[in-house]
């Protein structure tokens, strides 16, 4: 007799399968937050399914280097910036460039994480609570203190396999809610295959979006932390095949949410000709064509998608430096708490002035795209490096997949590099 789904056994195994998800879950809370939200909403509201090409290229590459960097740590016992400062001729540059870059375009995209947030969390009261509406800024800044503190105040007390659940749950909430949305609304599929046709939208802002859309997928912090995560995770040499899995599943499951997320832009507003640019119309429009169960669904995965993208994004800084400094990330040190705290101070700055997040977001999400050639090429050097890798030979594929990797990201960079000078002209 088969189980049923409301089977206590099921539901346990259920759980023990997303529990049991390893740092792959690190990939996906760096790479879908609110600003790939909202990337992905804005292209696919405004162009349809035109740049599913990009986002599978994207998805391909990032999960080779994911795999790359983290079999990198297991085999050396290394992370990547220590490994690029005490191997690579003029790496610690090349480090502190990075650092600086990363921690530039995450702590923007925390800005507006952060800012998106409070107002949907805003949004869900208003709805129980109309008389809060007179006091939107105020309790939206509250609202924003109140998140940021308890996220600070977890960071504090937790360690690895803490974050790593607590990312789990958000995760599963957001993959769901937009998977679910996805069978409620979705596009033609002739457009859907049209979508991997490579082409780049010839109006103003398609570039700056092809960047963006390569910027939040191939997420370099994702890359360059792995190997603190896998560390973390206590796996070793022993862990060479448990390590491939995890990577390609975070690469499937970048895809699969993100697609969805276009999707669902794609087959609400799209086709009705109603292109959005912040997360909140794409709310206010969807109820009338998709009914408030879907609206609900996806205004929680947007919320998940923000809060599991807060933890990574606050930890980014202080895992980079102790990657640089010792290739050892202690979160009871004085320096974590002080460059957290930082980071916070910073996510502040959206709800305190009030700003829209949105446009600065997309914005960061295109200077994300101008570190990856230095991640590519480090790696690159490092994997090929025989004396370091002592006997395992990288592989001609994986060799010729950096190799299109690096092509790829000097193209959308050189593309990142025109749309900003056109943003700013």
């Amino acid at each position: 007799m088969s189980e049923k789904s409301g089977d206590p056994s099921f539901i346990k195994k259920v759980l023990a399968f997303v529990l049991a998800f390893g740092p792959g879950i690190f990939a996906i809370g760096y790479t879908i937050g609110t600003g790939s939200v909202t990337s992905m909403i804005v292209a696919g509201s405004t162009y349809g399914m035109q740049l599913l090409w990009v986002l599978m290229l994207s998805c391909v590459f990032s999960g080779l280097l994911i795999y790359v960097y983290g079999n990198y740590a297991l085999l050396t016992g290394e992370t990547a910036l220590y490994a690029f400062k005490k191997h690579i001729k003029g790496g610690k540059i090349i480090a502190l460039l990075i650092i600086l870059g990363i921690t530039f375009g995450q702590w923007n995209s925390l800005m507006g994480i952060l800012g998106i947030s409070a107002n949907i969390i805003f949004e869900i009261l208003a709805i129980n609570f109309p008389g809060l509406r007179g006091m939107e800024y105020q309790t939206v800044l509250i609202i924003a203190v109140s998140v940021i503190v308890i996220f600070y105040g977890l960071l504090l007390i937790g360690k690895y396999t803490f974050f790593e659940k607590v990312l789990v749950i958000f995760v599963s909430i957001m993959g769901g809610s937009f998977l679910i949305s996805l069978f409620m609304v979705y596009p033609l599929p002739v457009d859907v295959l049209k979508g991997l046709l490579p082409s780049v939208p010839q109006v103003p802002g398609g570039k700056m979006m092809v960047a963006a859309f390569v910027g939040t997928t191939m997420a370099a912090a994702t890359f360059l932390s792995r190997p603190l995560f896998v560390k973390g995770k206590g796996w070793t040499k022993a862990h060479l095949k448990h390590q491939k899995k995890d990577a390609i599943s975070a690469a499937i499951l970048v895809f699969i949410i993100s697609a969805s997320i276009m999707a669902v832009a794609s087959g609400a507003l799209y086709y009705q000709g109603q292109p959005v640019t912040k997360v909140l119309d794409m709310v206010n429009v969807l109820e009338p064509i998709a009914g408030k169960f879907a609206l609900t669904l996806f205004v929680f995965g947007t919320l998940s998608a923000g809060l599991s993208s807060i933890f990574p994004c606050l930890l980014i800084a202080p895992i980079l430096l102790a990657d640089f400094q010792s290739g050892e990330l202690d979160t009871t040190s004085r320096q974590f708490r002080i460059i957290t705290a930082i980071a916070c101070l910073f996510a502040l700055i959206v709800p305190v002035f009030g700003a829209n997040p949105i446009e600065m977001q997309i914005l960061s999400q295109v200077f994300n795209v101008f570190v990856l050639p230095l991640v590519i090429i480090g790696i690159l050097l490092l994997i090929n490096n025989k004396k370091l890798m002592q006997g395992h030979a990288t592989g001609t594929l994986v060799n010729i997949g950096l190799v299109a990797a690096l092509f790829f990201s000097c193209i959308i960079s050189y593309n990142g590099i025109l749309a900003v000078a056109a943003y700013f002209s």
